[in-house]
This record gives structure tokens, C-alpha cells and sequence, in this order.
């Protein structure tokens, strides 16, 4: 039998750890995923289990590369950001992958801001504590000081996967420049606060997230890439096979509008509503906005269930209701008080639940708080641009609701739900290769659907 060359991606997200192989026409012929339990770092907090994922990653490589149905030709590897694993000198991981919802001192936030002017601006990042990657390298240095001392890299969790196969370390653009509060977008270069922290010295070479290295894996020639952050994995199949300017909405927990055709430099106003800058393969900008959509609709939803007596997961048969959103948005009112989401407007001190009668009715006032949220987001990631396409993917396009109103609300735009649960793995694969896409690979592999505005005759 004739073996299927293929290029094997590791797609390594917060909860989900997944592996795939593409043959050379980008079709998934073999996927396997698992999932590891949290370990706790040295303050008792919740973190990756890195040993465990090390482990996954080695196991399935050599039970890959010795299959009889495969030739494995290239690796990559796409992983979430702002994320850093330290090594010492020989390789070895010191401390913890700190999870970036790990709390920072406010303390230690003030003096940052006291010592260092224009940050968020210049690295177009909001300050999201931990979240902004370059502070995990601030706070491990004025709070575990003998540990910074044995750092001889700090690799972005993408290129320390590929680390761990090719045993060289990189540095590349998508996970330098993801809201990580060191590039500065004006100098095209680290900030200025970096280099006189010195944390720069930490940092391996930066290369083009196109870079791979040829490495003799027992006894086997392959092409291994260096890693990319998963969003802009996700990006990539429609800016390799789109030639008219569009915005990608990926949702899920984190709700992302990413628009590559808008240059401009953000502003203070702009990133206190939560835009920021993403890094293209090649080092241009991505203008983004983000939305702790899924999270906070989770939070709610279960709020719902428990208030109407309903079984968990009853919201995924709700189907939007044109009557009832009709009377709903005749006298627009606000009902629910957002948890996880910062927002400028003036929240309600609870929930009021009180006008609903039916958790239908309750769900759709809830959908249109958040859908109103989105919509912001979304137009300031659009900016100034000449945007007329939008498309949609990710976990939110299976709602209903939530794709009818987009569409209504974005009717002179041309928007389209794609179904793409490979869009990071296969961003990794289609960056190693130098394989062009025709123009209709969208069309055949996404299964989009055209959304049309809603007829209210």
C-alpha cells in the first residue's frame, strides 16, 4: 500500500489537545485529541499540565512517524497564547506555564504604570494583567527573582511546542505581537521598557512564522515549523484564498473580530474598548477587538436554567422568534448584569428576570444584550475600512439567534458562517507549505452559508 504524505499539525488549546494530519490537498485524514487535568504552580493556581503534555506530544509523534499508512513530511504546531515556558540553560523547564488568568499584584500593576508611560498605546495591548504576556516576565522578575536568574529563554507557548521536538528555540510574529505588551508597533521593535528591564536577553532570534528547520527525527527527514498562535492560525485559510478585504468574527469562549486590512495605530479610546493588535505571519498588523462572549453567555445561560427550572443544555433547541424579538426590542430595556465582561454602560444591580415569563423569552433579551455588545466590537474592528464581507466561525455558529441577528444588523454587508473546526491546525499546516489555495477553497471546504437579513413584513 501506497503511503498518504502527509503534514502532522499539534493544536494545543486550553482545554483540548488535538493532532492532525492533512494530505497534500489540506484534507483531514487522521484526528485524535485529549485532554489533560490542571496541575497547581508553587502559589496553589491552576496551570498546565506540561509534563503530561510533553509526554502526549512524544508518543503520538513516534507512534505517527512509524505508521505504515503515513509519510509524514512536515510538523507544525499551533497552540494558545500568551503563554510563556521558561528553560534554563540545559533545556529544562523552571517553574510554571503561568495561566494567564492568574491574577497580578496591583502593587506590582501600579508601578509598572508609574515607571513606564504610553505602553498600552505604543505595544497596543490593554492592560489585561497576566494576560499581556511581557507582565508574567515583570512579575516573575520582582517576585521569583532566583528563578528570572536561571532563565536562559522564555519561549511563547507555540514555538516552545516546536522546541520540544527540534530542540532550537525561535521567536516568532503571531505570538510576539497578540496583546503581549512588548512590541512596540511604531519602532517595529521591542519596547522600550523591555530593553531596560533587560527581559529582551531572554528572548531567542525572531524569524517569519514561515520558517521551518529540516531535522533528522529518528532517522527520518523532516520539515518542522516553528509554531503560530492560534488566532492567527485561524485567520490564515481565508487570507490565503480571499482576495477582497473581509473581517473574521471567531467565536467561542473569547469572541475575536479580526480585521487584517486596517492599519491604523490605535489609540487610547480605542483600546480601553478592548481593541488591540494582532501580528500577520509576516510581521503587518491585524486591527482586533475582543469579547468574552462565550464565557459570559455560559455564565448566564446556566443563571436561566436554574431560574426557569430547565435541564442544562435546553437553550441549544431555542430557534430565533421574529414575533418575540419584535416585542422584546419595541422598548429597549436592559435586564441582565454581566459578570465577566467590562462594559461602559450603566449595568443593572442584578438580574430581572420579573417581565419574562418563559425562558424563550428570557434567552432572547439575554441574546440581544450580548449581540448589542457584539456589534460595537465589531464596527470598531472595522474601523475606517472599506470591509463588505464578514465571516463567521467557531462555536456561536450553530446559534441561532445569534446569526440571524448579525446578519440582520450587518445587512449591507455580505456575511457568511463558515464551518471550520480545523481553522488553527489547518493555519499551521498552510504556513510550512508554499502550496497556493484557488479561490474557492472557502467555499468547498468551509461549508459557508450566506446569511440574509430578516424579513419583518
Amino acid at each position: 500500500m501506497k503511503k498518504i504524505k502527509v503534514t502532522a499539525v499539534f493544536d494545543i488549546g486550553k482545554t483540548n489537545k488535538k493532532f492532525f494530519l492533512f494530505d497534500s490537498k489540506y484534507q483531514e485524514v487522521h484526528k485524535e485529541f485529549t485532554q489533560f487535568t490542571e496541575i497547581e504552580d508553587e502559589d496553589g493556581y491552576p496551570t498546565e499540565n506540561l509534563p503530561a503534555l510533553q509526554q502526549w506530544i512524544r508518543r503520538v509523534l513516534d507512534r505517527i512517524l512509524s505508521d505504515k499508512a503515513y509519510d509524514v513530511k512536515a510538523i507544525n504546531f499551533s497552540a494558545y497564547g500568551a503563554s510563556f515556558v521558561h528553560v534554563d540553560k540545559n533545556g529544562n523547564v523552571l517553574g510554571h506555564l503561568y495561566n494567564y488568568l492568574k491574577p497580578m499584584p496591583a502593587a506590582l500593576i501600579e508601578e509598572f504604570d508609574d515607571t513606564y508611560e504610553n505602553v498600552p498605546v505604543d505595544t497596543a495591548s490593554p492592560k489585561v494583567g497576566l494576560l499581556n504576556s511581557g507582565m508574567q516576565l515583570y512579575w516573575i522578575k520582582k517576585t521569583k527573582p532566583e528563578l528570572f536568574k536561571q532563565i536562559k529563554y522564555s519561549l511563547h507557548f507555540p514555538q516552545y511546542v516546536s522546541y520540544l521536538v527540534t530542540g532550537i528555540p525561535f521567536c516568532e510574529y503571531t505570538s510576539l505581537g497578540s496583546h503581549t505588551a512588548l512590541w512596540d508597533y511604531e519602532k517595529n521593535d521591542y519596547h522600550s521598557w523591555v530593553y531596560q528591564e533587560k527581559i529582551n536577553e531572554l528572548f531567542p532570534p525572531i524569524v517569519a512564522t514561515q520558517t521551518s528547520v529540516n531535522l533528522n527525527y529518528n532517522g527520518k527527514k523532516i520539515k518542522i515549523g516553528v509554531g503560530i498562535h492560534d488566532s492567527s492560525a485561524a485567520l490564515l485559510p481565508y487570507l490565503f484564498s480571499e482576495r477582497k478585504p473581509f473581517l473574521l468574527l471567531s467565536t467561542g469562549t473569547w469572541s475575536i473580530s479580526l480585521n487584517p486590512f486596517n492599519d491604523e495605530k490605535l489609540t487610547e479610546d480605542s483600546i480601553s474598548n478592548n481593541c488591540l493588535n494582532y501580528m500577520q505571519i509576516d510581521g503587518r498588523r491585524v486591527r482586533a477587538t475582543t469579547y468574552f462572549l462565550g464565557n459570559e453567555y455560559t455564565l448566564q445561560v446556566k443563571k436561566l436554567s436554574k431560574h426557569y427550572g430547565k435541564e442544562h443544555g435546553c437553550h441549544k433547541e431555542v430557534k430565533f422568534n421574529k414575533n418575540l424579538y419584535l416585542q422584546l426590542v419595541k422598548n429597549p430595556s436592559l435586564h441582565f448584569r454581566f459578570e465577566g465582561i467590562n462594559v461602559a454602560r450603566e449595568q443593572p444591580q442584578e438580574n430581572n428576570l420579573n417581565p419574562f415569563k418563559t425562558f424563550e423569552e428570557a434567552y432572547h433579551q439575554l441574546m440581544i444584550e450580548l449581540i448589542e455588545l457584539q456589534i460595537a466590537s465589531i464596527k470598531l474592528a472595522i474601523g475606517n475600512t472599506s470591509i463588505k464581507r464578514i465571516y463567521i466561525d467557531g462555536g456561536f455558529t450553530d446559534n441561532d439567534i445569534f446569526v440571524k441577528l448579525i446578519g440582520h444588523h450587518f445587512e449591507n454587508y455580505s456575511v457568511r458562517t463558515t464551518a471550520s473546526p480545523l481553522g488553527s491546525a489547518l493555519g499551521a499546516a498552510m504556513v510550512i507549505s508554499k502550496k497556493e489555495l484557488n479561490k474557492k477553497f472557502l467555499k468547498k471546504n468551509y461549508q459557508m452559508k450566506k446569511l440574509s437579513p430578516i424579513s419583518f413584513v
